[in-house]
């Protein structure tokens, strides 16, 4: 056979059983053998959304996912998908048709695209090593956490396979190693105010990371992206950084011992470093030893996995400790822990006739947290809007929340959520998106429906990309580059085959009530015209610039 069939084949024998994309000549036989093969191929309407719901359905819980894209063209629509992925370490296999004469319309250096934004590059030399250089590169971005892009030369993939076999099963991954447990154990044991913060490579290890709390009288926080890991726990703070509730940022600020579990603890997650008092001791437990102190220079490294280094500091432990825990902050913590647990002005505004105009965000999540099942996966876009979302809906654990911010592009949100609903099938997927991402990644709203997903939209809309206007406007600056007149955006989802409703006041949220109750053969997308106001998480983000 030819190797692009058998490189198909070797693909999803490796465990691959999603693949994401949009085919043309390049890509059309590997993705139709991975189809033959059993994986289910996953049509986007741009190569853009192909990856990031790609990177999503990894993310959320799927395995290693594929993305199949044309040569040339086709890789750089969909470079932002990628940059995302790769910088979140994804375990993620980019299968990319190649022409290798540069005086072809698609020649493009795509080792250089892969390393340009931390992508690992790879390719088939030969149609002997084919098949093998396409299961080590389902290896490496399995066993790595990486995003490798498989470069496929045209004229590599009509050669004739030289050797073909079924490849055996996924090899087993590696036990996890635990770091050595001294220098944590010392901290902890000497700690009368410690919190965990936990982030993407903690995912997974919450039961041990829990464990360990317990036994030292440690608080939970997240960062965005491992938010839900501690749902449910009394001593969970939510999200820390700029998500970060005003308790929650009291008791982080007032830690003497600050460990980072996975987590770079970056300026997001420790609000610029402000979050951390300067006389807390700071750890960081991460098998990547170059992330040691990456953002706090001063934090002592424990190098090894997250879930086997709690169990082995455990292990030692002498003992437990009250720590920071306490009755009375538990019940602080019942009564004042959540955002939505936080008074506010609402600042919903009416017509010169009285009639709703524009509703306050929070009021608008608030009521769609109560209205929406509590099994859901929630993705979000990036935009003025996105700490709404992030912080006042609720979600069921780690793989019910989404969050594609390593890149920080606006217009993800949207495919971000198709990949997580097809990773989690058994729940009600919610994308909140603002009005400027929502029209970017529009086209994608037909995926939606043609895939049948029971989807909820919920569209942000203030006419405007709003972290622009509010980092700008308060100085004087024009804002016509970046404010728009008003759009029917309820109007375009119809289009697509979606209900749809326009939200501007509180009651309007009924008609979600309605579309809950009844039998959701159509996606829903909510136009909900909000007040236009900084967020507290960009204002605080702004005062470290």
């Amino acid at each position: 056979m030819q190797v692009a069939e058998a490189v198909g084949r070797v693909l999803v024998a490796s465990g691959i059983d999603h693949v994401f994309g949009v085919v043309g000549s390049g890509n059309f036989h590997v993705t139709n053998a991975m189809v033959a093969a059993g994986a289910r191929f996953v049509a986007a309407r741009h190569e853009g959304g192909a990856a990031t719901m790609a990177d999503a359905y990894a993310r959320t819980g799927g395995g290693v996912a594929a993305l199949s894209v044309h040569q040339g063209c086709g890789l750089t629509n969909a470079m932002t998908g990628i940059a995302e992925a790769a910088k979140s370490r994804t375990p993620l296999v980019v299968l990319a048709a190649e022409v290798t004469q540069p005086r072809s319309n698609f020649f493009v250096d795509q080792d250089a695209l892969a390393r340009a934004v931390g992508a690992v590059p790879a390719r088939l030399t030969s149609a002997a090593t084919a098949v093998a250089e396409a299961r080590a590169a389902v290896d490496l971005a399995r066993q790595g956490r990486r995003t490798v892009l498989l470069n496929m030369p045209l004229e590599v993939q009509a050669a004739l396979a030289e050797e073909v076999t079924d490849a055996a099963a996924p090899p087993a991954a590696p036990q996890p190693e635990a770091g050595d447990p001294t220098v944590l154990l010392d901290a902890l044991q000497r700690a009368e105010r410690p919190v965990f913060v936990a982030g993407r490579g903690a995912r997974g290890a919450g039961p041990d990371l829990v464990r360990l709390a317990d036994a030292t009288g440690a608080l939970l926080a997240t960062s965005a992206v491992a938010r839900g890991l501690f749902v449910g726990n009394p001593w969970s703070l939510d999200v820390s950084g700029g998500f970060s509730s005003p308790l929650t940022a009291e008791l982080i600020a007032g830690a003497d011992l600050v460990v980072g579990w996975g987590c770079a603890l970056n300026m997001w997650t420790m609000r610029h470093g402000r979050l951390i008092s300067p006389e807390a001791q700071v750890v960081q437990v991460d098998d990547d030893p170059d992330a040691i102190g990456a953002h706090r220079p001063e934090a002592v490294g424990v190098v090894g996995d997250v879930g086997a280094t709690a169990r082995a500091v455990l292990a030692a432990l002498d003992g437990t400790r009250e720590g920071y825990r306490s009755p009375g902050l538990r019940a602080r913590l019942a009564s004042e822990g959540r955002w939505r647990d936080v008074p506010y002005e609402d600042g919903s505004t009416v017509t010169d006739e009285g009639a709703p105009d524009r509703i306050d965000p929070r009021t608008l999540t608030i009521a769609l947290d109560d209205l929406l099942p509590a099994e859901r996966v929630v993705g979000v876009d990036s935009g003025n809007f996105m700490g709404f979302p992030s912080a006042f809906l609720a979600v069921p654990d780690e793989r019910g929340f989404c969050f594609t911010q390593a890149f920080q592009s606006i217009g993800l949100g949207l495919a971000t959520t198709i990949g997580a609903a097809l990773a989690q099938p058994s729940r009600l997927p919610v994308a909140a998106l603002g009005d400027g991402g929502a029209l970017m990644g529009a086209a994608e709203l037909e995926t939606v429906v043609r895939l049948g997903l029971p989807m909820v939209v919920v569209v942000y809309d203030d006419e405007a990309y709003g972290a622009e206007v509010h980092h700008f406007g308060p100085s004087g600056h024009a804002l016509d580059t970046v404010t728009f007149p008003p759009a029917d955006l309820a109007a375009i989802g119809r289009g697509y085959g979606f209900d749809a409703v326009t939200v501007r006041g509180r009651d309007d949220v009924a008609a979600v009530r309605e579309w809950l109750a009844g039998p959701r053969e159509r996606p829903l997308l909510v136009d909900a015209k909000i007040t236009s106001a900084a967020s507290w998480w960009l204002e605080e983000a702004f005062r470290g610039h």
